[in-house]
């Protein structure tokens, strides 16, 4: 594999970004592809819309308007912070100036652990939905050909990345095209036919479904919530690509903004059409995996295989974006000197990060195997463990932009809303999704499999909550743990390089201007 380290510049486009990323080479289109494939709209509603219907019915599709919000507000600090610094670390390089060195070292790991954690989950679907394709159901059932074929698919992504963010995103334009078409085709003619009649336990959709306020209890609202934050979760990849984006400090935060329109429309109108077809019962009781059960009766044979390619190619499509954002942030992290050296390595052919999207890639297959070898429930629990990774790096941002922005804040209504108020309420919405996802989640019952340190037992009563669990579920030892297992790695690294750790906190001198850069020589792009 030939590499160049980040120091060597074979081409005078290589200078324009200070990381040897290919300039120039996304626009806004490509941009909102891929913000919008990396959140996998279609395998995200095939495997929690069931979840939401559980816990608040009919309301599912309030609740998704309702998790948009903290995603529209945070996607407004991607924004006015990929203004100022259109570094492709984005959550640990605006963290590192507004909140401090140590802080953004931990958020930059939090990134990198939450692509790493979801990677088995994609790959088991796409393993499993390539045989359902062709019918191959025994097969589709069989973990080792599934762990197979899941692997395949990590491999040719990986290959896909590390080719070049050009193929990245034609390949993206292609599978979210699809994938869009089908869920629209699904849609419409799930409600031509609950409106044409005689579709049994069919449901007329009422505007009622879109009242938050008529679900019946608060704990069904906040649980609700807590599946639907994270199933809007990805579109910040647009941002990871910024510097290889045109205009790289206004195209990708814009396609951030737009990727949650583009989500909200789809997750609402979809989750309507679903639960009109056989009521929220329905979509209950087979919550694994919603659409394929409803693929049949909505689409008929052999159009119902329509469904089995969206998910296919949502599944395929945001392992691919995954791995980007991964390579991005391990490649920012070490040319700021956060990260070994190594990771900064860029291959001189593909203007990519060779070395990093290679190893994710492998990482990747190691831990898939693994957790498919030490149980099923592990990876089942490693799904529930995301949301931990997601809440606290997307919290960190709007953090960031709140602390980053503080003297321009007050300079305008403007300001206060888009730099302050939205950010901060975000962030806090978030704050408290990741707390109270370690109290639901601290209980084995609400975990799959059995309990993990058992000698671990507690019976508290904490603000009129009644906590008794005896060990702890294995969602939060994964969620947490992966995340804790970043304390001790970043208290090695500030002994051995503690040149990163010597920085001053930096804020904004106005609202438009760029931020000097991190680490000296190494300026983002302006493009």
């Amino acid at each position: 594999m030939a590499i160049t380290d980040v120091g060597e510049r074979p081409t005078e486009q290589h200078q324009a970004g200070g990381k040897g990323l290919k300039v120039g080479a996304l626009g806004l289109v490509s941009s909102l592809v891929i913000g919008v494939a990396s959140t996998a709209p279609a395998y995200s509603l095939a495997a929690s819309l069931g979840l939401v219907t559980a816990v608040v019915g009919l309301f599912a599709p309030s609740i998704m308007l309702i998790a948009f919000a903290p995603m529209l507000f945070i996607a407004a600090a991607y924004y006015y912070m990929n203004r100022a610094d259109p570094d492709c670390g984005t959550t640990f390089t605006w963290v590192t100036r507004a909140i401090g060195p140590k802080s953004g070292w931990l958020a930059g790991w939090g990134i990198l652990v939450t692509d790493l954690v979801v990677m088995p989950s994609l790959s088991q679907i796409a393993g499993s939905y390539t045989f359902s394709l062709f019918g191959a159901n025994g097969l589709a059932q069989n973990t080792f050909w599934v762990t197979f074929v899941g692997v395949i698919w990590i491999v040719v992504m990986t290959l896909i990345c590390y080719i070049g963010i050009e193929l990245s995103a034609r390949t993206q334009v292609a599978l979210l095209g699809a994938e869009i078409i089908i869920l629209v085709v699904f849609a419409i003619t799930a409600l031509a036919k609950v409106y044409g009649g005689g579709i049994a336990h069919s449901v007329r959709p009422s505007i009622a479904w879109l009242d938050p306020f008529k679900i019946p209890s608060g704990g069904a609202l906040a649980s609700g919530i807590l599946v639907a934050v994270f199933i809007y979760w990805g579109w910040d990849t647009a941002v990871t690509v910024n510097e290889e984006s045109k205009d790289a400090k206004r195209t990708p935060g814009v396609a951030a903004l737009l990727s949650t329109l583009v989500l909200v429309l789809i997750y609402v109108i979809v989750s309507i059409a679903a639960q009109s077809f056989h009521g929220a019962g329905f979509l209950t009781s087979n919550s694994n995996d919603v659409l394929n059960a409803l693929a049949k009766a909505v689409l008929g044979s052999p159009w119902n295989k329509l469904l089995i390619i969206a998910v296919l190619t949502s599944s395929s499509a945001s392992t691919q974006t995954t791995i980007l954002p991964a390579a991005r942030s391990s490649l920012s992290m070490a040319v700021h000197k956060a990260f070994p050296a190594r990771f900064a390595s860029i291959n001189p052919r593909f203007l990519s990060p060779g070395f990093s999207t290679l190893l994710f890639g492998a990482v990747s297959i190691v831990w898939y195997v693994l957790l498919t070898l030490i149980s099923p429930n592990v990876l089942e629990n490693s799904i529930l463990a995301l949301g931990f990774g997601i809440a606290f790096y997307y919290a960190m941002t709007g953090y960031a932009c709140v602390v980053y922005y503080r003297r321009q804040v007050f300079q305008s209504l403007k300001s206060f809303l888009f730099i302050g108020l939205a950010p901060l309420i975000g962030a806090l919405i978030l704050t408290w999704a990741f707390f109270d996802s370690i109290f639901v989640y601290s209980n084995p019952a609400n975990s799959a499999g059995r309990a993990w340190f058992t000698f671990i037992h507690f019976n508290v009563h904490i603000l009129g909550v009644h906590l008794y669990a005896h060990g702890v579920g294995s969602a939060l030892v994964i969620g947490i743990g992966l995340l804790l297992i970043g304390v001790p790695l970043m208290l090695i690294w500030r002994i051995k390089h503690p040149d990163f750790f010597k920085r001053d906190r930096e804020a904004a001198t106005s609202l438009g201007a760029s931020a000097p850069p991190l680490t000296a020589g190494v300026v983002p792009v302006t493009d």
